[in-house]
């Protein structure tokens, strides 16, 4: 499982987690779309705002290994702001490649890609 160095392991003075320490011996958990509803608390919203933002500032718009990105973090983006780049797809491993649907986030989450948001 490729650890992705300097990606932050957390939200800032919260228990969201956006990194696992180590891999899971029984198998990676598997990627799925979730979807986000607009009655969903604050705290949440902010955890996929600053998540997208660390993303968009780590990786930008290349292609990037899951590794040791929270699989329940990236189920809230998948399918829309965050896509599969292999084909077929394979939910379920670490080396899985992802990409940012640029078009969509800034959609989504326009702060995510204002200058200095991850300074």
């Amino acid at each position: 499982m490729l650890k992705h160095r300097g990606f932050p392991g957390r939200l800032p003075g919260t228990d969201f987690q956006f990194t696992i320490r180590r891999a899971n011996p029984k198998g990676a958990t598997p990627l799925t779309k979730r979807e986000r509803y607009a009655d969903r608390r604050p705290p949440d919203k902010r955890a996929d705002l600053w998540f997208m933002a660390a993303l968009w500032a780590h990786f930008g718009n290349e292609p990037f290994e899951r590794g040791n990105l929270d699989a329940g973090r990236l189920s809230w983006l998948f399918g829309r702001e965050v896509l599969p780049v292999d084909d077929p797809f394979d939910p379920l491993s670490y080396e899985s490649l992802l990409v940012i649907n640029e078009r969509q986030a800034r959609i989504a989450f326009p702060e995510a890609f204002e200058k200095g948001f991850w300074a």
